[in-house]
């Protein structure tokens, strides 16, 4: 795993080659001790009496590798709890709407019989300290968000059921939950395009996520059915309203026609709603606005922001659904699940 590697403190014995495995097991801490995977099991069990001597070294073992030992819970002796994996910043864990309505769809579906850990890992990750908290048998599965290939795969391996929150960008056979991101960009430059717009933009996401594929993807589709060139109507942003504007700017200074444009989120949405007013444009009657995700600012926001609506408390319900019947050993209902979007129209289109 990609994880911080489980390094040795200063001590007397010499196993280079095993002081830093990456996933040690009790045949490592045996060998490296220097007694018999029996040995090492009942000075980690408790279960029988060892020599003072051989505990010690056991011990040190122990401590040298970072050796957790697996509580697999039996069927009827769970840990009752299901780990959501956060991997971003702490202060977008906290300001962003979608956490927050993402995790009252897992608690709506876990009801009672469950508690809900959540473990912010931060984009840099700390990775071995929860595989460490997985390993020791604290979680009964885990809801992963916001993570690329490595990490995910870094949590495969502590044999805890893992399920997806998007779908990924890498090659997996992790399951996952999603909603049509694609399909929902399709459909609203489609409604663009039936309004009369003919000069149509997009300030897509980060390229390095699925969102901002997805949705730049389904914008190009609906655009090359449409036969419209794209020259110069295309910019990135991060989902955040700075970006937006920004990407607007540049938009209006490439492209001054352009009478429509497909935001990825509604925050960068908003932000370029800012921009066409500070030039003096109006919206929608100069320039048409879509945004992403139907979040509370869309309804709040002036003019009231046509978007496209992903349902973000039924895919919470949905991957605790599907996390859950993975623990009981049901069969899955498939690799990926991908909910309907819908398009919202209010005022910017």
């Amino acid at each position: 795993m990609n994880g911080r590697e489980l390094s040795a403190p200063s001590c007397t014995m010499e196993t280079p080659t095993l002081a830093h495995v990456e996933t040690p097991t009790l045949a490592h801490v045996a060998a490296l001790a220097g007694v018999s995977p029996a040995t090492a099991s009942r000075v980690i069990n408790g279960t029988a009496r060892v020599s003072p001597r051989a505990r010690s070294r056991v011990e040190e073992a122990v401590q040298r590798l970072g050796y957790v030992r697996h509580r697999a819970a039996p069927a009827d002796r769970r840990s009752g709890s299901i780990a959501a994996v956060v991997c971003e910043d702490d202060a977008r864990v906290f300001t962003d709407h979608f956490f927050a309505r993402l995790f009252s769809g897992v608690r709506r579906e876990l009801g009672d019989d469950r508690e809900l850990v959540v473990l912010i890992v931060g984009r840099a990750g700390r990775w071995g300290t929860v595989a460490e908290y997985l390993r020791g048998g604290r979680a009964d599965g885990v809801l992963l968000i916001s993570a690329h290939g490595a990490p995910a795969m870094a949590l495969r391996q502590t044999g805890v059921p893992v399920l997806l929150a998007g779908r990924p960008l890498w090659t997996t056979p992790l399951p996952y939950v999603d909603a049509d991101n694609r399909g929902g960009a399709r459909t609203a430059v489609d409604y663009l395009l039936k309004c009369g717009r003919q000069t149509i933009g997009t300030i897509a996401g980060p390229p390095d996520r699925a969102v901002g594929v997805d949705r730049l993807a389904g914008y190009r589709a609906a655009v090359g059915d449409a036969g419209l060139p794209t020259a110069g109507l295309i910019t990135y942003g991060d989902l955040h309203q700075a970006s937006g504007e920004h990407a607007m700017n540049r938009l209006l200074d490439r492209r001054p026609d352009i009478d429509a444009v497909l935001c990825a989120s509604d925050q960068m949405a908003v932000g370029a709603l800012r921009a066409l007013r500070r030039t003096g444009r109006r919206v929608p009657d100069d320039v048409a606005v879509v945004g992403f995700d139907d979040s509370p600012i869309a309804g709040r926001v002036r003019p009231r922001l046509t978007t496209v609506r992903r349902p973000i408390e039924d895919m919470g319900v949905r991957m605790a659904r599907e996390l859950l019947g993975r623990i009981a050993g049901e069969a899955s209902s498939g690799q990926g699940v991908v909910l309907n979007t819908k398009l919202i129209i209010r005022d910017s289109a």
